[in-house]
């Protein structure tokens, strides 16, 4: 964060765009979430579950420093998880985690669960991993890279007073009429026209050269997510939970 504040003093100082690298702004699955939770579509956002759980295999830890503190799914793979909250939920005011390396025995995490809270008062979880075999995932459920054999699966839930929405899926499930647990939910999902989201984002940094459009994720943007992953980290370490600092980006 601090030489992410330094690169922020630099663009002030010169006036010249930064456009920070989080393709995945530029999904259509992550605009319409966004869309319908910042236009009150699910209510009053409530509570926020992400889940990133995969198997990564043996031989990726082959690099060593994938078996080295900072080489683990807290930094390498949960920052987009968080970038993409951030993006459809609002800002992150404060976290507690817990990191495990029990299952591999490396000095990096292997398995993480944490708990946020909004500045919107919402509260979420998110629990990581990259040692089990599930389709949990953005990577297997969003079938964003191809690379990634896609499988039914959900990476987030979004929990409104209204009705509450599942990602990639987009299922929006409300009521009409009388609400409560008695009455029949209904699903409703949002139709979206497809994208190729790293072909979205090379034309939007063009445009950005070009001068025709601000950064979708400026740098004071792009270090926020960033301080929520310090935050997570020190977290884990202290033991107890770490609030933001609003100044920061």
């Amino acid at each position: 964060v601090a030489a992410a504040q330094r690169l922020i003093a630099v663009q002030k100082r010169t006036g010249v765009p930064v456009l920070g690298g989080h393709h995945r702004r530029h999904n259509p699955i992550v605009k319409a979430a966004r869309k319908l939770v910042r236009e009150g579509g699910i209510g009053r956002l409530v509570a926020v579950t992400s889940l990133f759980l995969i198997r990564k295999p043996d031989d990726y830890f082959d690099v060593a420093w994938r078996r080295e503190a900072g080489g683990g799914p807290v930094l390498i793979n949960l920052i987009h998880d968080i970038d993409n909250l951030r993006f459809i939920c609002g800002e992150i005011e404060s976290v507690q985690a817990m990191t495990s390396n029990a299952t591999r025995g490396f000095a990096v995490e292997d398995t993480a669960a944490l708990v946020f809270r909004f500045e919107n008062g919402a509260l979420g979880t998110a629990t990581v991993s990259d040692v089990t075999p599930t389709p949990w995932s953005w990577e297997l459920s969003s079938g964003e890279n191809k690379v990634y054999p896609q499988r039914d699966g959900l990476c987030y839930l979004l929990a409104g007073s209204e009705g509450s929405l599942s990602v990639p899926a987009l299922d929006r499930w409300h009521y009409e009429g009388r609400q409560g647990w008695w009455e029949p939910l209904l699903r409703e999902t949002l139709a979206l026209a497809p994208l190729e989201p790293l072909a979205e984002q090379i034309r939007h940094f063009c445009a950005v050269i070009r001068g025709e459009e601000q950064p979708i994720t400026d740098a004071a943007d792009a270090a926020r997510t960033l301080a929520v992953i310090e935050a997570v980290a020190e977290a884990a370490r202290r033991g107890e939970p770490v609030t933001l600092d609003p100044t920061e980006g």
